[in-house]
């Protein structure tokens, strides 16, 4: 069942699927925090710039579990108008819903950025990253933002998805995905190694990513080897 070593191994196989876009306008966005590992090695493959994609959902406000929408940065909003009507959920409780999420957004944003602007995507072609997705939710969100922020072309890699769940998927305009079995059980299940990602290590790999290096055109990151330990969420959505 095991197809991949660790987050690293995951991110250099995905890379190297991905060589067609060596050269082109492209931007990483590595879904934290284990989707950051994987995307790291994409970056370095197609020397790419590497930035991290984060959204929040907006939970209902009595079934905090029930997503009415999402946000993501430069005040991106992807609202399920099915739900709220059938919740009735009244616009003060949304704002109030938004604003609370808006705040962490930004603080794990801050966090993770420490002062860089974010990556800009407008007409570039958006690789997003994760390590792996179970019922792709928190995915099919990230790529609607980044499609909201501009990208002229979304693609979604993972290493590893249900077969189902990436025929499905209709909100990247391409998907490549390394792994899609029929009895898929848990992202985890696919890895020898799938320990936690700290903080601390996407602070690390973005830090790593942030060495300029001189390209025509628009400025691209480049990453230097030895990466951090590659670890990543246990959890999934």
């Amino acid at each position: 069942m095991i197809e991949f070593l660790d987050r690293t191994d995951a991110g250099r196989r995905l890379g190297r699927r991905l060589a067609a876009l060596r050269g082109q306008d492209v931007v990483v966005l590595g879904l934290p925090r284990g989707g950051v590992p994987v995307a790291f090695e994409v970056a370095k493959a197609l020397d790419a710039p590497l930035d991290v994609i984060v959204v929040r959902k907006l939970g209902v406000p009595s079934q905090p579990e029930l997503a009415m929408g999402a946000i993501g940065e430069n005040g991106a909003r992807i609202l399920d108008s099915h739900v709220l009507s059938r919740a009735h959920v009244r616009e003060e409780d949304l704002g109030t819903v938004e604003r609370e999420q808006r705040s962490l957004l930004e603080r794990r944003l801050a966090r993770y950025r420490r002062g860089r602007t974010r990556a800009d995507v407008r007409g570039r072609t958006v690789v997003v990253v994760d390590d792996g997705i179970a019922t792709g939710s928190t995915a099919r969100v990230a790529c609607l933002v980044a499609r909201r922020l501009g990208a002229a072309r979304v693609i979604l890699a993972v290493p590893v998805a249900p077969a189902r769940t990436a025929a499905s998927f209709t909100e990247a305009d391409e998907v490549v995905c390394l792994a899609s079995p029929r009895g898929f059980q848990s992202v985890g299940r696919y890895y020898r190694d799938f320990s936690p990602t700290e903080d601390d290590d996407v602070v690390r790999l973005l830090d790593a990513a942030a060495r300029p290096v001189q390209h025509p055109g628009r400025p691209r990151g480049r990453t230097p080897p030895a990466p951090p330990s590659s670890r990543g969420e246990a959890g999934r959505p």
